[in-house]
């Protein structure tokens, strides 16, 4: 609700947020003009003015004009390839020097990869379990269009890597593998190790490109779109973007993509839009261009914005003791990539005591640091863990070790032991000691508490039954292993969810449904839930596909 009463010490909710939270409801739900309630460009520090209002530039600044079929804005690629392959005369535009590339790690159902492993994943199920992860806040059509769709877009992206000599591996995760946490392997992950010409190892962004070019794409890099463009009839004809030379008009005779990323990187909007994430969190992993600009651009031309805002948050995030959480340790970006916290070990919060079922989702226990002193928890793992991670029984990007089908993990175990924890106890970011009672004082916990913990915790792992939150599952670590090792934990965010609204053409939508001329939305700027970057480039194969047919007017 737009009224938010203020409460005594309260910790979620901060003062900038209740003086400017009705004021953000109506711009994001596009219930009064932009240009009506903004009295200035937008703020990256006011949370009460995220939105600001387009800037003011006049003819005589604009240096050039560029004419497309179509641009899309931040190079998103699986747009761009779409739209050149459908024969549009495509423009792909940045703000970096060479574009932010393409995730390693992509979901999908159906894929030929997934078929020739025997992996079968049924749609409804998946939805269902979307849906409940998502507490209902979810659509499920688009569920169902990430269902239908995704198979197909990691084939092509499977072509399209194997011309450059590259395997892409369907992640199988285990066949017996059943836990209380319902589950799907969904990830494909390429096996880099190819060169391109240059002699340079080939990446994602390397193989598209190349690949787009050759279709007679093109990419203007270091160009920042600052605004997008309409006539009187509301169609969006292009954008005003700024370059090292000045102002540059692009025209898109019939469409433009918005594909920028989401605002992880934009403080003001993530404490408007969604504070409580910001409590809790010690690593900002959002890509740098993630500002919301592209947001904000579509939503000062009249499209409508989500009003359920999340964020993708990962438990590998290590601080040091004496670190807090939030936004200024974030912003500092001084703490520990603990790649294998996502591991069930024994968790605790600073009384020393367990509070919630270690062995789930990633956010599981993140969203309980919440209600925890200090908004962290603590992970303790002890001198057999190599051989414990290999019994836990972990999907995607967690697992540490290969796959049933012969994939590999996105961090080998070798890698985090011989690499990572050294440098980790190093720094003070992952604490080891003799005994639990030396491992509590320098993490900070209740030592008494602690010790009285662990020995519970032994009485569960000897019976395998879990009388306090019910773990039936991955009880491989009695914790009895001297050297004991400890790490302070928050987590490490990633990208946003709560974008543009859209239809399931990809269209950027008003509050009431329509569709705006002209303009789509891909990526994290779109309005999407659950599958993050995967849900991602299948709306970036939906929209260039969409905008090419109406270039071509098929």
């Amino acid at each position: 609700a737009s009224e938010i009463d203020a409460v005594s010490g309260a910790t979620i909710t901060s003062k900038a947020v209740m003086a400017g939270a009705k004021k953000c409801i109506q711009q994001a739900k596009g219930e009064i003009p932009v240009e009506v309630v903004n009295t200035g460009k937008a703020s990256d520090e006011d949370p009460s003015d995220w939105l600001g209002q387009p800037p003011e530039i006049a003819e005589s600044q604009i240096r050039r004009t560029v004419d497309a079929d179509i641009v899309v804005v931040g190079c998103g690629l699986f747009a761009v390839c779409a739209a050149a392959e459908a024969g549009a005369k495509v423009i792909g535009i940045d703000r970096f020097a060479t574009g932010t590339g393409v995730r390693g790690d992509l979901g999908a159902l159906n894929s030929r990869y997934q078929k020739e492993w025997g992996t079968k994943i049924d749609k409804f199920d998946f939805v269902t379990m979307a849906t409940q992860y998502a507490a209902g806040h979810i659509n499920q059509d688009l569920v169902k269009l990430f269902c239908d769709e995704s198979g197909k877009t990691i084939d092509w992206y499977g072509d399209r890597l194997a011309e450059r000599g590259v395997e892409l591996w369907h992640e199988s995760g285990d066949k017996d593998d059943e836990t209380r946490w319902k589950h799907y392997p969904t990830g494909h992950s390429p096996r880099w190790g190819a060169k391109g010409p240059d002699g340079k190892k080939l990446d994602g962004n390397a193989v598209l490109v190349d690949y787009a070019r050759k279709l007679g794409a093109r990419f203007d890099y270091e160009t920042r779109m600052v605004k997008l463009e309409r006539a009187d009839g509301g169609r969006v004809t292009g954008l005003i973007a700024e370059t090292a030379d000045g102002y540059v008009r692009y025209r898109a005779k019939k469409g433009v993509i918005v594909a920028t990323g989401g605002y992880g990187q934009n403080y003001a909007m993530m404490e408007a839009l969604q504070p409580w994430n910001l409590r809790v969190i010690g690593r900002n992993g959002a890509l740098p261009g993630a500002k919301g600009d592209g947001i904000r651009a579509c939503l000062w031309v009249g499209a409508a914005m989500d009003e359920t805002h999340s964020m993708m948050l990962f438990d590998r995030c290590a601080l040091r003791p004496d670190q807090p959480t939030g936004v200024e340790t974030a912003k500092k970006g001084d703490v520990g990539f603990f790649w294998i916290g996502s591991q069930p070990w024994l968790k605790v919060n600073a009384d020393g005591k367990r509070f919630f079922n270690e062995s789930g989702i990633y956010e599981g226990i993140l969203h309980a640091d919440e209600y925890q002193k200090g908004h962290c928890h603590y992970s303790l793992f002890d001198s057999d863990w190599v051989a414990q991670t290999k019994e836990f029984k972990m999907h995607g990007c967690s697992r540490v070790h290969p796959f049933e089908n012969g994939a590999d993990p996105n961090i080998h175990w070798k890698v985090f032991e011989e690499k990572m924890l050294p440098g980790l106890i190093e720094k003070g970011f992952v604490q080891k000691a003799d005994t639990i009672a030396e491992l509590a004082k320098k993490l900070g916990v209740d030592g008494k508490a602690l010790e009285a913990t662990v020995a519970d915790w032994h009485g569960v792992y000897d019976t395998k039954t879990d009388k306090a939150f019910g773990r039936k599952d991955s009880i491989f670590s009695r914790l009895d292993k001297a050297p004991f090792y400890g790490a302070k934990i928050s987590p490490a965010s990633q990208t946003t969810y709560g974008g543009v609204m859209r239809d399931l053409k990809c269209r950027a939508v008003r509050a009431d449904g329509t569709a705006i001329p002209g303009l789509y939305v891909a990526g994290e700027v779109a309005s999407q839930y659950g599958q993050g970057v995967s849900i991602g480039v299948v709306l970036g194969r939906i929209a260039g596909t969409e905008a090419a047919k109406e270039a071509l007017g098929k």
